[in-house]
């Protein structure tokens, strides 16, 4: 029986039993199994709907409660589909302070309440890569929050606020009409004019909406909360202690948690039907683990484990491939390819959502093309996958097993002399032209040779894209500050005008990365 058997048999909940399920989905998308004969779930009808239930439906609680939680508040009209009980995983939620404040400023939890909702905290946080110096930066996923906690207080104050919320009632297929949608689910019909599916990235509506498409890159996570660690309130978001491994480079996380102490083992790979198992990777993640956290295995007390694999796609967002029915959170791949959960880029598009779901409402602009306004192409995202792809490597392709360290600990180094002005809106999936800008010239000097082995690396195909990208980056950042100084003339344009005025202005905002400032 292997370490990873022995453990995760032993853990409430099925663990084993859960992370085998987990990998047989990952199975379907290496070997491409999943994309054929994908079930429609959504259907389209000339017919119009004699009477509507509500005026948004949203498929998945766990982050459609936050975008619900909104939406009731504006006004409206809110149901809320959950599969099974509305509740919070134990494994607490690392983000900053400043970005849970945005709860605060969409009145959804009072000062107290988002007090009681963080319950670990710790400052600064290390990055580390084999060979390299420690890298120290203040305030970036220094916090954890207790996801059953903040859940039930959204959930409470959805329902006060008029919300109707539909537990163990599983979606299972749409049908858009000229005026509305029907929702059929466990105790449906439900009629609406607005579908929002939060379901996650292996929703049947993406599945559907991307016709089977292989994700063009994917991070595989696998970690575990245990007891009997030395002594350590160290948080790490970044720390490498080995060169390339099968193909793999592997990153570790680690924060202390109110019940013991979370490490993580991270990996970028593409869906190459040679990539590592889950369970395998859990393996090794225990034969490296006491290294990292100079403990033995025998030793620790493990209280749950943790796995997942996460997709991303280089044509992102999802936009909206039917009228009234728009994509958020995972399903919406509106993350940064480095990123895994969905947690901090939903809270980070939070205000955005909620503003432009209310404003469409409103001007009733929920075609296709309307809601694609919400979901626009964002150039600080799209940069992030060149360095997706310098930070993974090809089954195939050859390498020095040390290149992607050497490479991180000369941006990181670099970006530290710039200071956490240009450090800290990387780490928080921000990136900003000025910075990227500054950071690239310097690594270019420090280490040219390398720069030219990474272009080599990613390819020319890769460096002409992410070019484009950039040079989209520095004109959003230019020009968003023009166009914000604009904004006071939209009240005299029609609703539906200053829906796509307000949209353009947030696209604008959040593809240069000046939101970060608003948190």
């Amino acid at each position: 029986m292997s370490q990873t058997e022995l453990i995760l048999s032993n853990l409430p909940g099925n663990a084993l039993a859960n992370l085998r399920r987990v990998d047989e989905l990952w199975h379907g998308v290496r070997s491409g199994s999943s994309s054929s004969a994908i079930p429609p779930a959504i259907y389209e009808s000339s017919e119009k709907i004699d009477a509507l239930d509500c005026d948004v439906v949203i498929a998945g609680g766990t982050l459609g409660i936050f975008i619900a939680a909104a939406l009731v508040r504006q006004g409206w009209r809110v149901a809320l589909l959950e599969r099974g009980m509305l509740r919070g995983r134990e494994q607490e939620w690392n983000i900053s302070r400043t970005e849970m404040n945005t709860f605060l400023e969409l009145n959804l939890l009072s000062l107290q309440e988002l007090e009681d909702v963080i319950v670990t905290e710790c400052n600064p946080v290390r990055i580390q890569f084999l060979g390299g110096p420690e890298v120290w930066v203040r305030d970036v996923l220094n916090i954890g929050v207790d996801p059953v906690v903040l859940l039930n207080l959204l959930k409470a104050q959805f329902l006060a606020d008029g919300g109707k919320l539909f537990e163990k009632t599983a979606f299972e297929k749409a049908v858009i009409h000229p005026n509305g949608v029907t929702v059929y689910a466990d105790g449906g019909p439900f009629k609406t004019r607005l579908l929002l599916d939060a379901m996650g990235h292996l929703s049947p509506i993406v599945r559907q909406a991307r016709k089977g498409q292989k994700p063009d890159g994917v991070c595989l996570v696998v970690g575990s909360c245990a007891q009997g660690f030395p002594e350590n309130e160290q948080a790490d978001l970044m720390v490498s202690l080995t060169p390339m491994q099968q193909q793999c480079q592997y990153f570790w996380e680690a924060f202390p948690a109110r019940d013991g102490r979370t490490t993580y083992l991270f990996t970028y790979v593409d869906a190459h039907p040679s990539r590592p198992r889950l369970e395998d990777l859990f393996e090794e993640y225990l034969d490296l683990l006491p290294r990292y956290q100079n403990t033995e295995v025998k030793d620790l007390n493990f209280q749950r484990a943790l796995f997942g694999f996460f997709p991303s796609y280089q044509q992102g967002p999802l936009g909206s491939v039917w009228n009234r029915i728009l994509a958020i959170g995972d399903s919406s791949g509106n993350q940064s390819p480095l990123s895994f959960g969905g947690f901090g880029a939903m809270v980070r598009h939070l205000k955005r959502l909620g503003n432009g779901i209310d404003e469409a409402l409103q001007s009733d602009a929920l075609s296709r093309d309307a809601l694609n306004w919400l979901q626009p192409y964002q150039p600080n995202l799209a940069v992030t996958w060149l360095f997706q792809r310098a930070m993974s490597i090809g089954v195939d392709q050859k390498t020095d097993p040390d290149q992607i360290n050497k490479l991180l600990i000369t941006v990181f180094r670099e970006m530290e002399h710039l200071g956490e002005g240009v450090l800290k809106p990387f780490l928080q999936d921000v990136v900003q032209f000025s910075g990227l800008s500054q950071t690239m010239i310097r690594t270019a000097i420090a280490d040219p040779l390398l720069i030219a082995r990474i272009v080599e690396h990613v390819g020319p195909s890769t460096l002409i894209s992410w070019l484009g990208h950039y040079l989209n980056l520095g004109a959003y950042s230019t020009l968003y500050p023009l166009a914000k100084s604009l904004e006071s003339w939209t009240s005299a344009l029609s609703p539906t005008q200053r829906y796509r005025v307000h949209r353009w202005l947030d696209s604008w905002e959040y593809g240069s990365g000046s939101d970060l400032g608003s948190h």
